[in-house]
């Protein structure tokens, strides 16, 4: 291992150790509803991230929602969500988790969320509930490290480019015409500069991302220009081809706010009731590795939602993948179907894992019958667009 290798490590070890990282999720749940095929038995697991998706999951009313996240803070984040969603009226949790700024955060959440919250998620809010606070320079959307790197390339935007005027031309325009020649003429050579160029190759900034150094090899060893023209190329498809009206991934970021137009599912209001009327109940958090959950949870799942955390350990970690698809298989039900994102084109190592199944080793991919054409339809959909692919299979052992 090189020093660039070592430090890039330890740095990703830090932030994903000591931080919230995700303070939204980045996975377009829409895609996820068509390639789930959610029932009214079924019971999901998903990787927590922001707790968006879960709860956007739990609005189709399945069984019950499994939100399972190592990362206690990001958990800690879905359990101030569920407390909002029980104990606040739809102004006050839009505010809240929508536009990132609550007055008087602080009294709201000691008299109507702190005793909701798990003994750990209060420990950390009670710290940082000013995370919300109306007077802070910074709303919640950027805060967190993920947020911390978009207020920092905002800055960049603002104060060394000079590009966001034509921003916000672009995010106020429906017409693909029009956006592609705003960003044609006033943006692509202003913004992808060298030094631009620079910070996106770096993994300390990538770390920030929650984008480790096995999740970039996967980019690079697929993508024609490495990293950083796989970022250019997609942050031009958001901008140029797709759709920015309910692209609410890329608006949050950019103005650190969603509005009631342009915000996740759970924050709309007749969603919000709804979840407020119960489906929230449908919802738990759980700080464990997915392995970890599934050797103490007995009942069946059937549909797993494992984002992008497999290309994590394609590398040196590969025992951890095989062993966690081992209790995937044991704990699943009979129907059961997984979809995952990679940061690569492919990812051929999940078929090569192998399991042991009735005393036989079997690779995983034998076990997997994918549904490759419907996966690479709702890619092309995708508002997020900065996954390299989509994949969805069924599992039958």
């Amino acid at each position: 291992m090189n020093l660039n290798e070592w430090l890039g490590g330890r740095i990703f070890g830090f932030v994903h150790g000591h931080n919230l990282v995700y303070n939204t999720c980045w996975e377009d749940p829409r895609l996820d509803r068509a390639a789930l095929d959610l029932q009214a038995d079924s019971n999901v697991l998903v990787i927590t991230s922001a707790g968006c998706n879960a709860l956007d999951y739990a609005l189709t009313e399945p069984n019950h929602v499994y939100a399972v996240d190592m990362n206690p803070r990001q958990n800690a984040l879905l359990e101030l969500k569920l407390a909002g969603i029980k104990s606040l009226e739809y102004d006050d949790f839009f505010a809240m988790f929508g536009r990132g700024r609550l007055d008087n955060a602080g009294n709201i959440y000691s008299q109507a969320l702190r005793d909701k919250l798990s003994p750990r998620s209060q420990l950390y809010w009670d710290r940082r509930i000013a995370f919300f606070e109306m007077g802070n320079r910074r709303p919640f959307y950027f805060r967190g490290t993920s947020g911390v790197m978009a207020y920092g390339l905002n800055w960049y935007v603002d104060h060394i480019a000079g590009l966001r005027p034509w921003v916000e031309a672009i995010l106020d325009t429906e017409s693909s015409e029009q956006r592609r020649s705003i960003y044609e003429e006033h943006i692509r050579d202003r913004l992808w500069t060298r030094g631009m160029r620079f910070l996106l190759s770096r993994d300390s900034l990538l770390s920030l991302g929650g984008i480790p150094r096995e999740q970039r090899r996967q980019v690079e060893m697929h993508y024609q220009g490495g990293i950083v023209q796989f970022i250019r190329d997609c942050v031009e498809a958001v901008f140029v081809r797709l759709s920015l009206a309910d692209n609410y991934f890329w608006r949050v970021y950019i103005t650190g706010e969603y509005t009631p137009e342009c915000c996740p599912e759970y924050l709309k209001v007749d969603n919000f009731q709804r979840l407020k009327d119960g489906l929230a109940d449908r919802v738990s958090a759980h700080t464990d590795t997915v392995q970890g959950f599934l050797e103490k949870h007995d009942s069946p799942i059937s549909r797993f939602v494992l984002l992008d955390h497999m290309d994590w350990l394609a590398g040196k970690l590969f025992p951890l993948l095989e062993s966690e698809w081992h209790w995937i298989i044991r704990r699943s039900a009979p129907d059961t179907r997984i979809i995952w994102r990679s940061g690569g084109l492919r990812t051929d190592f999940v078929n090569r894992a192998q399991v042991s199944i009735d005393g036989r080793r079997r690779a995983v991919g034998e076990l997997l019958t994918y549904h490759r054409e419907l996966a690479h339809q709702l890619h092309q959909q995708c508002r997020v667009h900065t996954y390299g692919s989509f994949h969805i299979a069924d599992l039958a052992v």
